[in-house]
């Protein structure tokens, strides 16, 4: 149990080659998806962000619909956009709706503008967090579906951007699908709907883990590079761009405590969080990595958050909601969720289809479009990437943050404009709890 290393999207996706008998089962849209002819009308994506998680993204985009083609990719970085393409194109069972021109491949910061100005319907929004509030907003102005990838935002700033641009979006009838993958699991929503239907009573408190090897090892820089090019290219150790490891990858559990209480955002938050290991190796930029967050709803239920990012420790990636009548138990990568009652004894495993939960996140996003119902995910994806984000405030503070003052912040880091990679890019001090304040 603790020596798994944490799968990734691709490594996912490889071990599970039954998605569309079992999702087809699952959902009336998905089945008017999958059921649909091949000369349907044509849905024209965009790609922005052509890193392993965009990449990923598109594939699933053109496996959720015989309609889908890929038309335009952009992405910071020419051999990050290469790779991406090439890497899609080697999947033979869509290779013939790639028709990305070399018109339609664009590079630099301002690649996302043109990638939305290209003429697609639908936009994979895949590039770093930092970046997304200012993608999002510019996308849904232009009347554009969307694909937004976790998390949503690194700061209040831009988490009041996104749920703005979520609004409009409603009113224009735009879809926003969501990358929290977890809520696309089969089993981990028959747990849920467990949950809230009672099954355990009422929610007292959930523990949550996402202790794990630390991020990818520092991009050396080569001769040329400024350092804004320098620091995109390390995204994940820079805090304005990936939000620390606590809001860039152990959101998910954030966002599995939040789904167990029904989305109401909790009243406050404190936490304990610091640097420990990675002034070693060359680790970059100031992220913490560990984290150990406490949050507060206003029934007195509480949930813990923990998060590492340091070699040589067990891991751990799992949720336990724990109620008056029972507990549920979801083990995530390890296995089916299951429930017992306060003896200890098992009342419940789920035991239906499991499809690849990535792969129905599109599925059932691009059969809602094919239906005319738009799906808008958009307010709880925001909602809990703002959760994650008012966790790191505490932890990088040492106080106790309400959710009015978390999300109410004027603690701008990430900008909410374009830039170049002349630019100098935003102070990357080490957060000191005790003495850093937020706005």
């Amino acid at each position: 149990m603790n020596s798994t290393p944490n799968p990734n999207r691709r490594d996912f996706l490889k071990r599970s080659g039954s998605a569309v008998a079992a999702v087809s089962i699952a959902s009336p849209f998905i089945l008017t998806s999958k059921s649909a002819a091949a000369d349907l009308p044509k849905i024209k994506v965009g790609l922005v962000g052509c890193g392993g998680r965009g990449s990923g993204a598109a594939s699933q985009a053109l496996h959720a619909d015989k309609g889908v083609i890929l038309t335009a990719i952009g992405d910071a970085f020419p051999d990050q956009l290469q790779k991406g393409l090439n890497g899609l194109k080697a999947e033979k069972d869509v290779a013939d709706r790639i028709q990305v021109s070399p018109d339609n491949q664009f590079v630099g910061l301002d690649a996302y503008k043109k990638v939305i100005d290209s003429g697609v319907d639908l936009v994979i929004l895949a590039s770093p967090p930092g970046f997304r509030p200012v993608h999002m907003k510019y996308a849904v102005e232009k009347n554009k579906h969307v694909f937004a990838e976790k998390p949503i935002a690194t700061d209040a700033a831009g988490y009041r951007s996104f749920i703005e641009s979520v609004k409009l979006a409603k009113q224009k009838n735009l879809a926003v699908g969501s990358g929290f993958c977890w809520r696309s699991h089969l089993a981990q929503r028959g747990a849920y709907e467990r949950i809230h239907a009672g099954d355990i009573g009422d929610v007292r408190t959930i523990y949550g883990t996402y202790n794990t090897s630390p991020p990818r090892t520092p991009i050396k820089r080569e001769d040329g590079w400024t350092d804004m090019e320098y620091v995109v290219r390390n995204w994940m150790q820079f805090s304005w761009l990936s939000g620390d490891c606590l809001v860039e990858q152990a959101i998910h559990n954030v966002d599995l405590t939040n789904w167990a209480m029904k989305n109401e955002m909790p009243v406050k938050a404190i936490a304990h969080g610091g640097r420990q290991i990675r002034p070693e190796g060359g680790i970059v930029g100031n992220n913490f990595d560990h984290f150990a967050v406490v949050y507060e709803w206003k029934n007195g239920t509480r949930g813990f958050v923990t998060a590492r990012q340091i070699p040589g420790c067990d891991n751990d990636n799992s949720e336990t909601v724990y109620g008056s009548k029972g507990t549920a138990h979801i083990l995530l990568f390890r296995g089916n969720p299951y429930i017992t009652d306060l003896s200890g004894e098992r009342k419940w495993r789920y035991s239906g289809p499991t499809p690849n939960m990535y792969q129905v996140e599109h599925d059932e996003l691009f059969a809602s479009i094919r239906a005319g119902k738009p799906r808008n995910d958009g307010e709880w994806l925001a909602n809990s990437t703002m959760m994650g984000i008012m966790g790191r405030m505490a932890g990088y503070t040492g106080k106790d943050i309400s959710w009015e003052q978390a999300t109410s912040a004027n603690d701008s880091v990430a900008p909410l404009a374009d830039f170049s990679f002349n630019d100098k890019p935003p102070a990357a001090e080490l957060p000191q709890p005790g003495k850093t304040r937020i706005g």
